[in-house]
């Protein structure tokens, strides 16, 4: 079933169109990966599914309800969550206190979102730092902080763009162990990602943008043999012999 279908979704910036009619579906409790080479339109994609830009054109709704074009605060309090590539947190506030503004920003009482903090901060691995200013914090500490910020209340869809870039291999692994634990209790991600290894391991399926346009959609492993992605990613390939797949170069 799906939980968010993207129609036509259209943006441009002076002239030059970042996204061209985009069109996908995520599904209720899948992690979807949104792949393509830099440049491609992903975040401006996320941009606007999370309210942070305005679409030009096209319709976004979830279960079937018009959503298009809302503000991020009523999204937010919707179920549709965002993390940014460049992480987002209250530097001068300890760890455990963002953690604990955005359970009771989500409406629950303080004990619960400190009963929840709590646990995520042993989840996350945080207790070494959960008292220090999220300024202090390492950058992949900060993106396990964010998780955590975005958990504390479960959110319909969390829409991660590029969660695990430039993450130390331990903190990534507890970033993809969360989200494998989240998925298994039915949470639904939409996953931008340039680890080809991660998004296999996590996606059952793909969607791969290319100069602003949807130009693959399926499974996981055949949006990664196909043609026209693996020469969007690296370049025009020639000869039939051994085609190259990014299952393999990545």
């Amino acid at each position: 079933m799906s939980l968010l279908a993207i129609e036509g979704l259209s943006k441009n910036f002076g002239g030059v169109a970042a996204v061209d009619r985009v069109g996908f579906d995520v599904r209720e409790g899948e992690i979807l990966g949104l792949i393509g080479p830099n440049g491609s339109g992903k975040t401006t994609v996320l941009n606007m599914l999370s309210g942070f830009l305005p679409p030009d054109a096209g319709r976004v709704a979830m279960r079937e309800h018009d959503i298009t074009g809302m503000r991020p605060d009523r999204l937010a309090r919707l179920g549709v969550l965002r993390m940014f590539q460049m992480t987002r947190v209250f530097t001068r506030t300890s760890a455990f206190d963002n953690l604990l503004t955005a359970g009771m920003a989500r409406g629950l009482a303080e004990a619960e979102a400190t009963r929840r903090a709590q646990s995520l901060v042993e989840e996350l691995t945080l207790g070494p730092v959960q008292h220090l200013d999220a300024g202090q914090l390492s950058g992949g500490q900060r993106k396990l902080l964010e998780f955590g910020m975005c958990f504390i209340e479960p959110p319909l869809v969390a829409l991660l763009d590029e969660p695990f870039a430039a993450v130390h291999p331990v903190m990534r692994e507890v970033m993809a162990q969360f989200i494998r634990a989240r998925h298994a209790q039915g949470a639904t991600f939409l996953l931008v990602s340039h680890d080809m290894p991660v998004v296999l391991d996590l996606c059952g399926r793909a969607v791969c943008m290319n100069a602003g346009r949807v130009i693959a959609a399926g499974g996981v492993h055949d949006v990664l043999r196909n043609h026209d992605v693996i020469e969007a990613y690296l370049g025009e390939t020639h000869g039939d012999d051994e085609p190259p797949t990014l299952e393999v170069a990545a």
